[in-house]
């Protein structure tokens, strides 16, 4: 770490709340927060069904250092409504990625989230396209758009989409990442399908350790705040563009991976496939020995 550093590095990314991870992530007294709970923009919508309300919407946004350099950030608080988007939820993270692109500088999202709303559904998955816009947008002036996964929601539904579209993602093995959820796979599928309440299952499935392995995410690391700290310096300074030429060799590359592993029905086999050394023992394996594996495993999208 540089002379700037962070407040509580040992912090469980899992265990914290937003506003703990914001702290942990940025140079230590660099937040000030935007349009904070002293506002009360709340959702004009959750009165109506009788339910609860946070002055902040479920989601922290405003700017920060990181390594002394200045960034946006937006921190989704899976503990109000599983961090779900609404909208004054979604329109805070609009306008801070707006004016990202207005100002030139970095945006860091802190996903926590289970999707949309059902009780703002149209809002909600307005909210989502607006956003997914917004950070193409961002990338397309140049802006780095990084995601960090890794709380108790996970990155499901319109959050996962988000995600997709972002510069790098970085993941830890709890930050699970999947469009669906492993109740509406069930509900919608039958549990001969995919039982939700097989942890194991949901975790080789939507887990860090897998998506990391598949290409889903770009950097695999502990569920530590200087873990995610130092992966977020190191991504930030890598600018991997948005244009056709990479849109179209993303394309490609999901075209490769879908063709060589779209009938298989369990992580373990593709981590077979991929050359992986005693596959069956990725979920134990800690960091550094997973992370070896990982550097030994042939490419997901490879079609061989």
């Amino acid at each position: 770490m540089t002379a700037a550093t962070c407040n509580d590095v040992s912090l469980s990314w899992y265990e914290a709340s937003a506003r703990q991870r914001i702290d942990a992530l940025v140079d230590a007294g660099s937040f000030c927060e935007f349009i904070g709970p002293e506002l009360r923009e709340i959702s004009p919508h959750l009165a109506i069904f009788d339910l609860p309300e946070q002055f902040d919407d479920g989601i922290v946004v405003g700017r920060g250092r990181l390594d002394g350099k200045a960034v946006l950030l937006a921190a989704q608080e899976g503990r109000f409504m599983g961090g779900a988007f609404g909208e004054v939820h979604g329109a805070k993270l609009t306008g801070l990625l707006r004016a990202a692109r207005a100002l030139s500088q970095d945006v860091l999202i802190l996903f926590d989230t289970g999707g949309v709303r059902l009780q703002e559904a149209n809002a909600g998955e307005l909210a989502i396209a607006e956003i997914m816009r917004a950070v193409i947008e961002a990338r397309r002036a140049g802006v780095n758009v990084v995601g960090l996964i890794g709380g108790r929601a996970g990155c499901y539904g319109g959050g996962s989409l988000i995600a997709g579209t972002c510069s790098k993602v970085i993941i830890s093995e709890q930050g699970r990442l999947s469009v669906s959820g492993p109740e509406v796979i069930e509900t919608n599928r039958g549990i001969e399908e995919f039982d939700s309440r097989d942890r194991a299952l949901v975790w080789r499935t939507m887990g860090g350790k897998h998506r990391f392995l598949i290409g889903g995410a770009d950097a695999f690391v502990d569920d530590e705040a200087l873990a995610f700290r130092q992966s977020a310096i190191v991504a930030l300074k890598i600018s991997p563009g948005c244009d056709v030429a990479v849109l179209a060799a993303e394309q490609a590359r999901l075209e490769r991976r879908l063709q060589r592993f779209g009938e298989v029905e369990d992580a373990v086999e593709i981590w077979q496939t991929l050359g992986i050394d005693q596959p069956t023992e990725i979920p134990a394996r800690p960091t550094g020995a997973f992370l070896r594996a990982a550097n030994n495993r042939e490419s997901a999208d490879d079609a061989r």
